[in-house]
């Protein structure tokens, strides 16, 4: 619904079909796939969009397998099970924090089994569309994105850290990209840190708007979401008490 206030339903319709035309690609790849060893999953843009029915018709033709749509503890459940296949087998509960578009997740867990997950209702770009709705990137606006993320996280927060981690892991696109700009820039060298992750704040509110930001490291396709992404990552770091984020492809 934000999507069609804000850029109209005609750029809505050619976004369907680019991800219609995509959901084909991805079916050429499956035809010699066994059904049984395929699953694909809508996550938080297919629980709330209000004609999900009508283009998962359409998206399962395309794909030639149907579609679930999960609920946010279950998509939290398959990313921590994807980063724990990604990274040491070590003993020692880690957390682990994805920024989708929609929606946010948070799981602890240790080796393969998840302890703790939350999935709450923010992300990138819904947090785009709601603080930086015109690519000017003003402090007030990362003070107000970063105050709706606390509200969120506050739900959950005292639940979390009494359960406790070792060491905490990102696995989102936003964290990646983050990561990337903070090393290739010097200001980060062993994964992301508060400091870090307040000098990339710093140089996006200098640089004024979205339209301007070029700084190495950084892919064009990230640029306009990023913004949102640092200020809830920014929290969750202060809420949570993180103090060095590595991360996972």
């Amino acid at each position: 619904r934000d999507f069609c206030l804000s850029r109209g339903l005609g750029d809505v319709y050619k976004r369907q079909e680019r991800g219609i035309r995509c959901l084909e690609r991805f079916g050429e790849r499956l035809t010699d796939i066994d059904s049984v060893d395929v699953r694909a999953v809508g996550t938080n843009t297919l629980r709330k969009a209000k004609n999900a029915a009508r283009f998962l018709e359409r998206a399962e033709a395309a794909l030639g397998h149907p579609i679930d749509i999960i609920s946010g503890h279950e998509e939290a459940r398959i990313i921590y099970l994807g980063v724990a296949h990604s990274v040491a087998d070590d003993s020692g509960r880690r957390l682990v924090i994805d920024i989708g578009g929609g929606s946010t997740e948070f799981i602890i867990g240790e080796r393969f089994e998840t302890r703790r997950v939350q999935s709450v209702h923010m992300g990138c770009v819904s947090h785009t569309l709601r603080f930086f709705p015109d690519g000017k990137l003003r402090r007030e606006a990362f003070r107000e994105a970063t105050t709706a993320a606390r509200v969120e996280i506050e739900t959950f927060e005292r639940e979390f850290r009494r359960t406790g981690w070792v060491s905490a892991v990102g696995s989102s696109g936003t964290v990646t990209s983050i990561a990337a700009i903070l090393h290739e820039n010097g200001w980060d060298h062993e994964g992301i840190t508060r400091a870090g992750l307040r000098q990339l704040r710093e140089f996006l509110i200098s640089a004024g708007r979205m339209s301007k930001l070029s700084p190495p490291g950084m892919s064009p396709e990230r640029a306009h979401v990023l913004p949102a992404g640092l200020a809830i990552l920014q929290r969750a770091f202060k809420s949570l008490k993180i103090c060095l984020l590595y991360t996972s492809d």
